[in-house]
């Protein structure tokens, strides 16, 4: 009984339950006044009959009937005393066995059983718990980002408005708050005061209010925000977002810079200091089909390949490595360097016809904005009229449908680009232009991490998911770092060199062996070293950096067995 106050006041809290409680006792009200006026009716028929009853006895004959009991002790004999009869019981079986039942379960036991389920679920985090990550929704990007988080160590919360799904996530492992991210009360209970961020990614709209919302409550606190519309930037940053990520803008960039087109040659993806990291495809380059170690790239332009990326698998590339049509190399090296590899590959230039752009959605049409920059045609297949931005370069239809592609310019293209935000679709449209043309170029986008791997098995030559680009931009902002995601899972980064490694040589230090990471350059006073040799002394100094490649997991073993943690920028 010491549970019964607690829990009714519990369910008094919120604006639906009460409404509920008001209309059960309102059904109530008007069941009381029901009985009341057929026990006043009985009274009157009774007597024109000339019988006389007590008022307790006119109660007690209107609730036998109305409950279907019927005793048959008291009894009408007129015509009229008899229809009344019947409407007293139809109208007891209508209220008291049909509605009451029905307005009791809804109105006041299912509330009730749903503030019991309430109490599992967190309302607030606890006032000792700081430097914790808000998350405003739950979508693909939060997914791939818990994951880094639990591994880097920080506390995250996930806001749920709706019971069922915070019971859901809770059972999956995920800390959940129940509570609406557009409510003041939320961010009370759950301390963002103290909190290290806030990241709104539900829409436009909802992350402005967000936004608002929390920098009511403090002014400092960071506020990451999703726009999906250009022209939202200014607004949420006037609403108090720090940090505004266009993701299908960066997905989009990043997709076209693969692409086999022009003149271009190597993408600059990172700066640590005077090292810049780019890519670069082999593919129409005298490169296919021979060794690194019989190539000339160190030889002829300085660069130092650190890593070679094909369909889906990552290697620090050596002098035997066989470099294929899909290779895409990771190089290491100066502004002068990537100039002079440019100016040497330059002269190898694939098909100079159109790419095809699959799906013209905003991934899509940021793609087509960086092709158009470079100066690289392009053609955007898209089936709704609505997404079209470039008539005169958009083709409306179904890109599954090979006139469709043939239109495109499938049979010419050089690469191949998929960007429809349905994986299934996708992947489907890998297979299909992979069976098309068996030496083009696919570059894909993924929304969920999980589909990476399918899509390289469908044939992609190149995937970058939606979630995973996310998630890599809020950890660089949470943590300043300058981390740079060469692919799926898969990061360079720099660390400060562990104390008890200084001054070891590389091959005794056993990073590689008992991590899994790979040291492609040391940083210290005196510049930067690229692809060290196995004998060179790791620096020795406090200020000396190590640059590193390596999958979120062994980031996290290197983290855990040296004891240390990324430099910030």
């Amino acid at each position: 009984m010491k549970f019964l106050p607690a829990q009714l006041a519990y369910m008094v809290e919120t604006t639906s339950m009460r409404r509920n409680l008001t209309i059960l006792l309102r059904f109530l009200a008007v069941l009381v006044l029901m009985i009341a006026a057929y026990s006043v009716l009985f009274h009157v028929i009774m007597e024109q009959e000339g019988q006389n009853h007590s008022w307790l006895t006119g109660f007690y004959w209107t609730l036998t009937v109305m409950s279907t009991l019927g005793f048959g002790d008291i009894t009408f004999n007129s015509d009229l005393g008899r229809g009344f009869s019947i409407i007293v019981l139809m109208s007891g079986v209508m209220f008291l066995l049909i509605v009451l039942p029905f307005t009791f379960i809804q109105f006041f036991y299912a509330p009730w059983l749903e503030a019991q389920t309430r109490r599992r679920v967190p309302r607030g985090v606890d006032a000792k718990v700081s430097d914790h990550i808000l998350l405003a929704s739950h979508d693909p990007v939060t997914i791939s980002l818990i994951d880094r988080l639990a591994a880097l160590g920080h506390p995250y919360y996930v806001l749920e408005p709706e019971l069922g799904r915070a019971l859901e996530l809770e059972e999956e492992g995920k800390q959940v708050i129940l509570g609406s991210p557009e409510d003041i009360e939320t961010y009370r209970r759950t301390g963002v005061e103290r909190a290290a961020m806030v990241v709104a990614n539900v829409n436009d709209a909802v992350n402005t209010n967000i936004a608002f919302t929390v920098r009511e409550l403090h002014e400092g606190v960071p506020i990451v925000s999703f726009a999906e519309d250009p022209a939202s930037v200014d607004v949420l940053e006037l609403a108090g977002s720090t940090h505004v990520l266009q993701l299908p803008e960066l997905l989009g960039r990043s997709l076209a810079r693969r692409t086999l087109a022009g003149d271009h040659r190597a993408s600059v993806i990172g700066e640590f200091g005077e090292l810049l990291v780019a890519e670069a495809p082999v593919a129409g380059t005298p490169l296919v089909g021979k060794s690194l170690g019989e190539g000339w790239l160190k030889e002829m332009t300085g660069l130092t390949a650190v890593g070679a990326w094909t369909r889906g698998n990552f290697e620090v590339p050596g002098p035997a490595t066989i470099l294929g049509p899909s290779t895409v190399l990771v190089l290491a090296g100066t502004q002068a360097q990537l100039t002079e590899f440019t100016e040497l590959t330059a002269i190898y230039r694939p098909a100079d016809a159109p790419i095809p752009i699959l799906g013209g959605g905003r991934v899509g049409r940021a793609a087509g904005r960086a092709l158009d920059e470079r100066g690289v045609e392009f053609r955007i297949v898209e089936k709704d009229p609505e997404h079209v931005v470039w008539p005169e370069r958009t083709i409306v239809g179904n890109a599954a449908e090979l006139e469709i592609l043939h239109e495109a310019g499938i049979r010419e293209a050089p690469t191949v680009l998929v960007t429809t935000a349905d994986d299934a679709m996708n992947i489907y449209l890998t297979i299909y232009c992979r069976r098309l043309r068996p030496d083009v170029q696919i570059v894909s986008r993924a929304t969920l991490e999980r589909n990476v791997s399918t899509l390289h098995r469908a044939g992609a030559d190149f995937v970058m998911s939606y979630a995973s680009m996310g998630a890599n931009a809020i950890l660089n902002i949470l943590e300043g770092d300058d981390v740079v995601m060469i692919a799926e899972g898969l990061d360079i980064f720099r660390v400060p060199v562990p104390e008890k490694l200084r001054g070891i040589p590389l091959a005794a230090c056993g990073i590689r062996e008992s991590t899994g990471c790979h040291v492609v350059a040391f940083q210290d006073e005196d510049g930067v070293m690229t692809s060290p040799p196995a004998g060179a002394e790791l620096p020795s100094g406090p200020d000396g950096e190590l640059i590193m490649v390596a999958t979120t997991a062994d980031e996290e073993r290197f983290m855990t067995r040296f004891n240390s943690a990324r430099t910030k920028g």
